[in-house]
């Protein structure tokens, strides 16, 4: 089985993806190309990145040429809107979470492996760890939804089942959301060709038709309940540890957060808007 490495970018994570570079050539292996997807103005800042197994992929070149990026006014220029005559408007983690759906149709790879820019390997991985023969590891916490969760995701799940045709709310209660997992890319193929039958509309404008949507949420309920897992099978374990919460963890926070690492965790993941970490990592585990 083939397996492709995943990430979308942006520049301000730019730093961020460059130490999750180092990392995946020191640690990881059985891949075969490593696909960074960007916005078209940020790609000669991430060629810089590229290797003969790297590629800096221009989302114009996956995404329908109707949805464009633009300043955002509302913040003087600084943050970027999506605009476009057939969704709602659009910021940049929307547009990241539609290139991961989008790369399917870009490559051949049996296996897309998602990797978020914050993410820090640490230990040796290897991708084939998510194939069992010919099924594929679907990360899955069993039920998590059943329980009172913080934000938007009890109506990511409903507007998945909406896009799909299932039960709007999930009677199992699951949650599929996660880094360093992986999707079948003929499922995710099979999953767009449904929304598309089903809403007669381009894949991206049927979900872009609202701001609350989760990938891994609109795979994982179609690999479930519409596929009935053929091809999967499920793991609640997450490979990489994340530190979701502020503050941002002190040296010695962050030491013992790595030494309290399950011994199948592979990685960790310091969120993006607790600020740049890159060189702490760097001075501490290298």
């Amino acid at each position: 089985m083939k397996n492709a490495l995943v990430t979308a970018s942006y520049a301000p994570d730019f730093r961020r993806c460059q130490l999750l570079c180092e990392t995946i050539d020191r640690f990881v292996r059985g891949y075969t190309k490593h696909y960074i997807l960007v916005e078209h103005r940020d790609i000669a800042l991430f060629k810089q990145l590229e290797t003969p197994n790297r590629i800096i992929i221009d989302e114009n070149d996956l995404l329908p040429g109707w949805i464009r990026p633009f300043p955002d006014p509302t913040n003087f220029g600084r943050r970027r809107i999506w605009l476009s005559p057939k969704t709602m408007p659009l910021r940049g983690w929307h547009m990241q979470q539609l290139r991961r759906i989008a790369i399917a149709k870009y490559t051949d790879d049996d296996a897309l492996i998602y990797i978020d820019s914050d993410v820090t390997f640490l230990k040796p991985f290897d991708c084939a760890s998510f194939w069992r023969g010919n099924t594929m590891r679907l990360f899955r916490r069993d039920g998590d939804l059943l329980r009172p969760v913080p934000g938007d995701q009890l109506i990511w799940s409903e507007n998945s089942g909406n896009l799909l045709g299932v039960t709007p709310v999930s009677i199992a209660g699951h949650d599929y959301i996660g880094t360093l997992i992986a999707w079948r890319r003929d499922a995710v193929i099979g999953m767009c060709n449904l929304i598309e039958k089903r809403s007669g509309k381009h894949w991206v404008a049927a979900i872009g038709r609202t701001r609350k949507f989760s990938e891994c949420m609109i795979y994982g309920r179609y690999v479930d309940e519409v596929l009935n897992a053929k091809g999967h099978y499920h793991d609640g374990r997450e490979f990489c540890r994340i530190h979701w919460s502020a503050p941002a963890p002190t040296d010695a926070e962050l030491v013992k957060f790595v030494e309290e690492m399950a011994p199948y965790q592979v990685a960790i993941g310091i969120q993006s808007f607790l600020g740049d970490g890159t060189d702490r990592i760097r001075k501490l585990f290298f």
